[in-house]
């Protein structure tokens, strides 16, 4: 493979993109891959390998299995994932080493550290999560260590830094982890605009509202539940959708017991993670995202791209793509009843709530296409190789 990939880089630049797992990958990173191989990148996809590598063949793209585990619980699985991406590092011998996501980001840099000759890299930061954002002990105690090492591990010119809003961006600069200069903001990862679209009419039977995300506590669930029995009191018919998987690496993940509470009590259905999202989506009245903190919610851009109103936290990342009284309605964060409101007042004015879906619509096609966010990818990529070939004639 090294030889192969030596060959490779007099004809096209490889771009070494590393995921915790497939369907992550599949699901926001797939259409940004394969727009980069468009532009004249070889791109090969590092991650967790599963259910999904049928779509990553079928797609043309090339992949080495890593086995990563998403949490930092588990320091031996994260040693073996190391030694794996170094091995993949040495055998391609990549130009760019594109790092999505904390969990890459350390294990990717620290790969890169012990390498003579150090490949550039992005660090695309897709949100600052829990480690950084949440109050909670093993937060408090793991963030300075985890600053520490990011600031350790930085390449200077050689290491470029990708967050998606300006808020994450400011962080970074606070933390002392990037310097401006070397940040840039790339909203999302770009939405294929003709994978999402509106319905020709509008929904039948009772209105749904829907709320796509992880079942994670602070992606607003409990919020949800609370404003979902505040509505029924005016609006009993209303359907309370959550569609989302649990995900069981995370510290904030939701009881069982408690969803299994307020299915029993008809506040809301749970439908699971779903691969039809579009079908989904075109099935609701209204997307609601009440995050604590995000870096851009893709299902906000999926939902706005079939044209549906927005009810989202005041938070970073949300009010991005939720501007308020023009794609959506905008509450203060772990506010439920505020929460409720917002939703009574688009279910009370389906005109007002369609106008919203409409700019929603127009925001995304105008600002977080996969062709604007690509390019402005591809730019960065552009630059970094400027700087690193920049760095190595000045170390010469």
């Amino acid at each position: 493979m090294a030889t192969e990939a030596k060959a490779s880089r007099h004809a096209m630049p490889t771009v070494l993109m590393v995921v915790t797992e497939d369907w992550y990958f599949i699901s926001h990173r797939l259409d940004l891959a394969c727009h980069i191989r468009d532009a004249g990148f070889r791109v090969v996809v590092a991650t967790r390998v599963g259910a999904h590598e049928p779509t990553i063949i079928a797609a043309g793209l090339e992949f080495v299995r890593i086995p990563f585990e998403r949490s930092l619980r588990h320091p031996v699985r994260d040693l073996q994932a190391l030694v794996a991406l170094n091995r993949a590092i040495a055998q391609l011998e990549p130009d760019i080493v594109h790092l999505v996501s904390l969990k890459p980001i350390l294990l990717g840099a620290i790969a890169l550290a012990r390498r003579r000759h150090r490949a550039p890299a992005v660090w695309a930061f897709t949100g600052m999560g829990y480690l950084f954002s949440s109050n909670g002990f093993v937060a408090r105690v793991m963030r300075p260590l985890v600053s520490g090492a990011l600031k350790h591990l930085n390449q200077g010119s050689r290491c470029a830094m990708m967050v998606q809003n300006d808020a994450d961006a400011a962080l970074l600069h606070e933390l002392g982890i990037a310097l401006p200069a070397h940040t840039t903001i790339v909203p999302g990862s770009g939405l294929a605009m003709d994978k999402f679209s509106p319905a020709s009419g509008a929904p039948e039977g009772p209105s749904i509202v829907l709320m796509p995300a992880r079942l994670l506590r602070d992606k607003g669930i409990y919020e949800f539940a609370a404003a979902a029995r505040l509505v029924h009191q005016q609006h009993p018919h209303v359907r309370f959708v959550l569609a989302g998987r649990f995900d069981r690496d995370n510290h904030g993940a939701v009881a069982n017991q408690d969803l299994q509470t307020w299915i029993d009590e008809d506040l809301l259905e749970w439908w699971g993670h779903r691969e039809d999202m579009l079908e989904v989506y075109r099935l609701a009245s209204i997307v609601c995202l009440p995050s604590y903190r995000e870096g851009l919610p893709r299902v906000l851009l999926e939902a706005g791209a079939c044209a549906k109103p927005l009810v989202a936290t005041d938070v970073p990342g949300c009010r991005d793509v939720c501007v308020d009284g023009k794609t959506g309605l905008r509450v203060p964060v772990c506010d439920s009843a505020a929460l409720a409101t917002a939703i009574s007042t688009l279910l009370s004015d389906p005109a007002y709530a369609h106008a919203l879906g409409l700019a929603a619509r127009e925001l995304v096609r105008e600002r977080f296409t996969i062709e604007s966010i690509g390019e402005q990818t591809i730019a960065m990529y552009r630059d970094l190789l400027v700087r690193a070939a920049q760095s190595d004639g000045l170390s010469r």
